[in-house]
């Protein structure tokens, strides 16, 4: 046997302040506050696609339009000159819904590939910590057993 009992402790020592540092890279990256930052700024970076298309941004903002009037009390004029504008926007606003559920489809995958990459981290997570502390474990013991014939010897 060429290892002492200060060289076992040495390496049983190496091995806990690894497995230490693995641990805790692993709480940082499975940090909520953390995943939700990264799943944010997924989310952001589609909205700034979205904005990019000035013609969706135009008929979302044109009915948001349609919608306030039509939430104050208009005069016969203002009525008379809505339902001209209606019949000749009536066109437009299945443009505007479709714009729309485009938008709100491009933002449900992201979402739910979101969702699905923070349990996929977690299911790895753990499993990474299982799979380490198992092999840390076997090989402080490992060392212990050395440790303790070279003690015996």
């Amino acid at each position: 046997m060429s290892a002492t009992p200060e060289q076992i402790r040495a390496d049983i020592e190496s091995t806990r302040r690894e497995l230490d540092t693995d641990v805790d890279a692993l709480a940082d990256k499975v940090n909520p506050g953390k995943i939700m930052h990264r799943q944010t700024e997924k989310v952001k970076n589609t909205i700034g696609q979205a904005t990019g298309n000035p013609v969706a941004i135009g008929l979302i903002a044109f009915g948001v339009g349609l919608l306030a009037a039509s939430l104050v009390p208009a005069s016969e004029k203002e009525k008379d000159l809505a339902q001209t504008l209606k019949d000749k926007a009536q066109p437009l606003v299945s443009e505007v819904t479709d714009a729309a559920k485009t938008v709100a489809g491009n933002l449900k995958e992201p979402a739910a590939d979101a969702a699905s990459a923070i349990k996929d981290q977690a299911t790895d997570s753990v499993d990474t910590v299982k799979s380490e502390s198992t092999g840390a474990v076997g090989d402080v013991r490992d060392d212990a057993e050395r440790a303790r014939h070279a003690v015996q010897d």
